[in-house]
């Protein structure tokens, strides 16, 4: 099961001329242009939270990802710095093809590791208005997608989940760019017609090769708030190792890759 989406690491694909695609030609190299850029990646990123009120809080950590297998599975490792409250915290992801992703967060306040359900995938992301989803992609078989048209250099996309249980949406559409394949805006609606939230890359930089976005935005249009995501120190190819991301590393972070 592939992925597709907006949160992390949005990457250069191919180059196949725009009018020769298939939505699902599009949609497969949209996942890859999300995700896999190299073999490995890390980012430093502050994540500035505004409530409905306008008041804001802000969230540093850094996101180590690792491609076990390219387009396929993936492992995730995102340690907080800061404020103290979550300092210390980590979350982790194993990436699987053909069933729900596991999940852990570790909890230092506690002492306590903790197995995130498959049902809480579309709750916050560290009280953001991004969702656990968002970290790992939705999983593109489980959507049904459409070409509708395209607008300024942008491929639009509807996609209505086959299953309607876990997700707060009845469809959402993705504008994805035609040159190099990033998805840029995300809108999700409800049954009817409502539009809920909203993901767009607001700034895309060049790094190593790749198109990236290093600024994104989730706003929540029906309860009002938004949260926006700045990248730096982005680097592709570090040379990650499989053996961080294992429950033992969630207690003792591996101080080489986090500090």
């Amino acid at each position: 099961m592939k992925r597709y989406g907006l949160l992390l690491f949005l990457f250069f694909v191919g180059t196949t001329p725009a009018w020769a695609q298939t939505v699902e030609e599009i949609v497969n190299k949209a996942n890859l242009a999300s995700y896999y850029a190299g073999k490995s990646g890390q980012s430093d990123v502050v994540m500035t939270i505004t409530d409905a009120q306008g008041r804001q809080r802000t969230r540093e950590f850094r996101i180590l990802r690792l491609n076990v297998k390219e387009g396929g599975e993936q492992k995730f490792y995102v340690y907080f710095r800061r404020p103290t409250d979550v300092a210390r915290m980590v979350y982790m992801v194993w990436k699987n093809i053909g069933k729900d992703d596991d999940r852990w967060l570790y909890l230092p306040a506690l002492d306590l590791v903790k197995r995130v359900a498959a049902t809480d995938k579309r709750s916050s992301f560290a009280g953001s208005h991004f969702v656990y989803e968002d970290v790992s992609g939705r999983g593109v078989d489980a959507d049904i997608h459409e070409l509708i048209g395209d607008e300024g250099g942008l491929f639009k996309i509807k996609n209505t989940p086959k299953e309607a249980k876990g997700v707060e949406f009845a469809y959402y559409f993705v504008w994805i760019d035609k040159t190099n394949f990033l998805p840029m805006k995300a809108e999700y609606y409800n049954a009817s017609g409502k539009l809920l939230r909203t993901v767009e890359a607001l700034e895309i930089k060049d790094v190593q090769g790749y198109p990236t976005a290093v600024k994104s935005q989730a706003t929540d249009v029906e309860r009002k708030g938004s949260t926006i995501i700045d990248f730096t120190n982005v680097v592709y190819d570090v040379g990650i190792e499989d053996g961080i991301f294992t429950e033992r590393y969630l207690r003792q972070p591996p101080t080489q890759w986090v500090q």
